[in-house]
Formats: structure tokens, C-alpha cells, sequence
């Protein structure tokens, strides 16, 4: 492998740098901002390592290694030395996920030291919209309550396997999961339409800064769909993100998901960006 100039291990004291690159483009970056964000750097809160590419007061290039391995910004020299770090550290990741421009060049480098992946989702538009959506809202979308946990835990983890192809509940049980699900009904990021305990629609806002927020989990029950629920919903999901969370709302999928993409258009969403993700 080509080596090239190192990446290092960030700290608290590379916060300032970090967020301010991370800024530079808030929508694609959101996911990490908002770790940064809420417990800064150090290894143990933050979940993972944050690698940076160039000196202090000279990054150019983050990448996140924690559950996900996400890259910032990364050019050529970057990615090779994110690699390089990655290759010597094995596999700790269950997905690689970010700009398509970064990902797929830095899984050329490690497939052949980490092997086969699950899947590889080559193409994932990311999407993005400022202003209420043209549609009506769906009025019976709300925030999820505590005691609802029940009810939507199921529509989670189909919505999980799904999209993901193993499910949530995998390996500790879904403990992780459960209390992932939980945490945002608790902070008011859960939101679902539910008829007589059963969940129409839902979707979360999963990460927030002060200048984006991402939504994630879409999902309609597998009978109700074809009939503008996911639409109506996001209408309404996106009218409570712009009103509580960010001026920007934002989401990515994958490219062959037509209804979804038709519904996210429909709902005023529009392409920004594509990612990639290699699924482990």
C-alpha cells in the first residue's frame, strides 16, 4: 500500500478545528457533527476515534471509526491514510458510510484486508429541503410517547431488517437497538402516526446540529402502502424539524428505492449529494 503522510488520533483540543470543517457543509457531515457536538472528542464519549488528515491548526480531512467508519472531506491523500490506519487496526466497523467519492476508493483499499462485504449500497442520494413541504400534512403524525415504545418497537425493527437485511435484534439481543429507539422517543425525535395500536407511518430525526438535522427510519406498513402516507408523513416530520431542530431537514436512500425517492420529492426533498455504504 502507498503510504503516505499519517493521519492522527484527535482529542477535545482539535474540537474547535473539527466542527468548523465539519461545518463547511453541514448537510453531508451531519451525522458526525452532531456526535462532536454533544461529547466532544474523547475517545470513551464520543464511541470511537476521530482521525484527522494534517497538522493542527492545518486539517484538511476527518474520519469518524466507531460503530461506522465515516470520512470528512477526504481527498486522495487522505483516503490513503485513513486506509492505512484502518488496515493496521482490523475491522471494528459494521458499515463504512459517507460521500461516495471517499468511501468507495477508501473500501478498494481495505477489501482486500477486511474481505467481503454484506452489501455494498453504491448509490445513495442524499436529500435535502429548507421550506415546508408543498403537500398537506398528515395531522395524525405526532411525537411518540413513552408508553408507545411498545408499539413502535416492532415497526422499527421491520423497518431495520428491511432496509438493512439483518436485523436489530442480532448478537446482544437488540439491547443497543431498544435503547436507541427509546432515547429518541424520550428527547422527542420519535414520530408515527399510530391507528388502534398499530404504527400507519413513523420516522426519527437522528442526529441534529444548529444547522441540519438528518431524518432516518422512514418506514409505512407493508398494507397501507401506495396511499400517500409516506408523503403526507414526511410532510409533517419536516414541518416539526424545521420548526424545533435546524433550517435545513435531511435524509439519504438508496438509489433503486423508487416509491421512496418519489415520496421524498414529493414531500419537497431534493438531491444534494450521494453516498455510499458497505455493509458488514
Amino acid at each position: 500500500m502507498l503510504r503516505t503522510t499519517a493521519s492522527r488520533v484527535l482529542d477535545d483540543n482539535d474540537r474547535d478545528e473539527v466542527l468548523a470543517l465539519l461545518d463547511a457543509d453541514p448537510v453531508v457531515n451531519v451525522f458526525v457533527a452532531s456526535r462532536v457536538r454533544a461529547v466532544g472528542l474523547n475517545p470513551a464519549r464520543l464511541g470511537g476515534q476521530m482521525w484527522g488528515f494534517g497538522p493542527r491548526g492545518g486539517l484538511t480531512s476527518l474520519c469518524y471509526a466507531g460503530a461506522n467508519l465515516v470520512p470528512v472531506n477526504a481527498g486522495t491523500d487522505a483516503v490513503h491514510a485513513f486506509a492505512d490506519r484502518a488496515r493496521k487496526q482490523g475491522r471494528r466497523c459494521s458499515s463504512i458510510v459517507g460521500p461516495a467519492d471517499a468511501v468507495a476508493p477508501l473500501w478498494e483499499r481495505l477489501e482486500p484486508y477486511w474481505g467481503a462485504a454484506r452489501a455494498v449500497r453504491w448509490a445513495q442520494p442524499v436529500m435535502a429541503v429548507t421550506t415546508p413541504s408543498p403537500v398537506p400534512i398528515d395531522p395524525l403524525v405526532r411525537r411518540v410517547r413513552p408508553e408507545e415504545f411498545e408499539i413502535l418497537l416492532p415497526a422499527c425493527v421491520a423497518m431495520f431488517t428491511e432496509e438493512v437485511g439483518v436485523s436489530p435484534e442480532a448478537g446482544d439481543g437488540g439491547a443497543l437497538y431498544r435503547s436507541r429507539v427509546a432515547e429518541l422517543i424520550r428527547i422527542g425525535r420519535s414520530y408515527a402516526r399510530i391507528e388502534h395500536g398499530r404504527v400507519v407511518f413513523k420516522a426519527e430525526v437522528g442526529a441534529v446540529t444548529p444547522l441540519a438535522c438528518q431524518i432516518q427510519g422512514v418506514w409505512v406498513h407493508p398494507d397501507l402502502r401506495g396511499r400517500g402516507h409516506a408523503a403526507a408523513g414526511m410532510a409533517s416530520v419536516v414541518k416539526h424539524a424545521l420548526d424545533c431542530f435546524a433550517p435545513v431537514v435531511s435524509l439519504y436512500v438508496n438509489d433503486y428505492n423508487a416509491p421512496a425517492r418519489a415520496a421524498y420529492r414529493k414531500a419537497g426533498f431534493e438531491e444534494v449529494g450521494t453516498f455510499m455504504s458497505v455493509l458488514f
